[in-house]
């Protein structure tokens, strides 16, 4: 494949990429976004009453429900923004940093120090901020968005005050904050630990002098730094669904009549795949979207597959 375009190159390698992660991506926004209070709520009346949404426990149980209710189409919803959003990362990547080899994420730029590669992944998420809002709730909604129509989509997706000024997206409430706080802690943190004990897995040759005692102390802390990745990856998973609407008390529907409120065909019609907090009560930002899911869900509700992320972190680590 070395004669190859690297453009013909990279679409090859998307679409195998998209093949195998759209489903496993799409399960686990829609296990983390899965809202589950433990204690009672308010009905209309303002009476007491228990919660009867969908309860998932685990990563794969989600996988069958998706799969039972939505089928394969329901794992692979989210496909074009993902793919969108994949193509043009990776194209001003391959075209703008000019290495034949390029890095295909948020924190793998190519050899440019800490700072570097804390500009890269800024860079990044200012380009793919909107397309990873739009690829959650697609992931997440209920209807059948259109592949090919883009309008259509976005209609469904977008409030009337978020087409109207797509901006806003940017001022999700804690959105960019939990997302700079991520990159901060593995470009700025999990980046030097790496290089100063094991700097040999930056080599290009297969490492030889690795010091086990080095590895298994960088292995230890990276477990540990999953237990502050993964709320703020499950945070920001809850705030980049919660649409901004004109004012936070009221819904889209009431406030303007050009509203969201088309009627669109939906996956199942008699049973919720995931159940959604009620955007009448937003989460305020970062720290009100921990405290509230401690309140109402419990705090297990944060690590919510955990596991997935550590696998992440250790990917990064010998790749």
């Amino acid at each position: 494949m070395d004669s190859l375009p690297p453009l013909l190159v990279l679409l090859f390698a998307m679409v195998i990429t998209l093949a195998v992660f759209v489903p496993l991506t799409g399960v686990l926004v829609r296990f983390r976004a899965n809202y589950n209070p433990k204690g009672l709520q308010l009905d209309s009346e303002g009476g007491a009453a228990p919660y009867t949404g969908p309860i998932v426990n685990s990563y794969f149980g989600m996988m069958f429900r998706v799969y039972r209710l939505e089928g394969v189409a329901g794992l692979y919803k989210g496909l074009m923004p993902t793919a969108i959003s994949t193509f043009i990362v990776s194209a001003v990547i391959l075209l703008a940093l000019d290495t034949e080899k390029p890095r295909h994420g948020k924190y793998r730029a190519p050899d440019t120090g800490v700072f570097g590669t804390l500009f890269y992944s800024f860079s990044v998420l200012i380009i793919s901020l909107p397309t990873s809002i739009l690829t959650y709730r697609s992931i997440t909604t209920p209807h059948k968005l259109p592949y090919f129509n883009l309008v259509a989509s976005l209609r469904i997706l977008l409030t009337p005050t978020e087409r109207r000024r797509p901006w806003i997206l940017y001022l999700t409430p804690g959105l960019f904050a939990a997302e700079s706080i991520h990159i901060c802690i593995v470009v700025l943190f999990l980046g030097p630990l790496r290089r100063w004990l094991l700097p040999d897995l930056s080599g290009s040759t297969p490492p030889v002098n690795i010091s086990y005692v080095k590895l298994v102390t960088y292995l230890v802390i990276l477990c540990a730094t999953v237990g502050a990745l993964t709320p703020l990856e499950v945070i920001a998973t809850r705030l980049a669904i919660q649409r901004n609407h004109a004012s936070a008390q009221y819904n889209s529907v009431s406030q303007e009549v050009d509203g969201d409120a088309e009627e669109t065909a939906e996956y199942s019609g008699t049973e919720d795949v995931i159940g959604l907090r009620n955007e009448g009560d937003p989460y305020l930002g970062l720290l009100d979207c921990a405290k509230r899911i401690i309140n109402e869900e419990g705090w297990t509700t944060l690590y919510r597959a955990w596991w997935i992320t550590l696998l992440g972190g250790l990917g990064s680590a010998f790749a």
